[in-house]
């Protein structure tokens, strides 16, 4: 996938920054290797030398990469902070493991929501919708839907280019939308068939099915989600620091 950075958007070092960031996170710059040489990364973003080296710099400080003299610039952290858990994220682990972890993002629309669901119950009939799905090794693995309150429909859709990049709690963040709570339920069930379809799954297959519900301050619900996991490719990963 090809990305773009622009001034319109702010800083191109923290642009840059940002999408080196994601990379090292999902493992396409593998841990204790280098990332592309500077002149690489001045050629796939167009921009200056300087502007390549203070996004460098800036990860260098936060302990992700570590320039070394006539060696290149190696990845030395492939984990982020997480205000969810103590533990780390699911896709840190996968990463940890030598995984490499690829995001794509399907869908950003305000839909009508059906009643009886979730969605409806927490938002009303106008929702805005969120699907994306994750890769595992190329393959298709999870598949997500966000919902939110239609009237954050401008935030998210001003920045659709990010949201290949960045999380949706991230995105929230900037936009000072402070998530301070979450819970997760976990069940067996079956995907919708647009789901099954997208993971490439037969008909009817018991998934592990996450539903996630994430709250303000205020104990304000934020954001909604249902993800689906083919477990069968791989096991569903929590590792605990003590």
């Amino acid at each position: 996938m090809q990305v773009y950075v622009s001034r319109k958007k702010g800083p191109l070092y923290l642009q840059i920054k940002k999408i080196l960031k994601d990379r090292i996170l999902h493992g396409e710059y593998p841990l204790e290797l280098n990332i592309p040489s500077e002149p690489q990364l001045e050629a796939e973003f167009q921009v200056s030398k300087i502007t390549v080296r203070n996004a460098i710099t800036e990860l260098v400080q936060e302990g992700y990469l570590e320039k070394r003299s006539g060696k290149g610039t190696k990845v030395i952290r492939n984990t982020s902070i997480s205000k969810l858990s103590k533990g780390k994220r699911f896709t840190e682990v996968l990463v940890e493991e030598r995984h490499k972890i690829q995001k794509q993002l399907l869908k950003v629309a305000v839909v009508r929501s059906e009643e009886g669901t979730e969605p409806h119950r927490l938002f009303g009939g106008d929702v805005l919708c969120i699907e994306r799905l994750y890769r595992l090794d190329d393959a298709p693995y999870i598949h997500y839907t966000h919902y939110l309150s239609a009237s954050l429909g401008d935030i998210v859709t001003s920045e659709i280019s990010d949201m290949q990049l960045q999380s949706l709690y991230e995105l929230l963040e900037e936009h000072g939308i402070s998530l301070e709570k979450f819970r997760d339920e976990f069940a067996v069930a079956v995907a919708p068939l647009h789901v099954e379809k997208v993971l490439q799954l037969k008909e009817a297959a018991p998934l592990l099915k996450r539903s996630r519900y994430s709250y303000d301050a205020s104990g304000k619900v934020i954001e909604y989600s249902e993800g689906y996991y083919n477990t069968g490719m791989q096991p569903y990963l929590v590792n605990y620091d003590a």
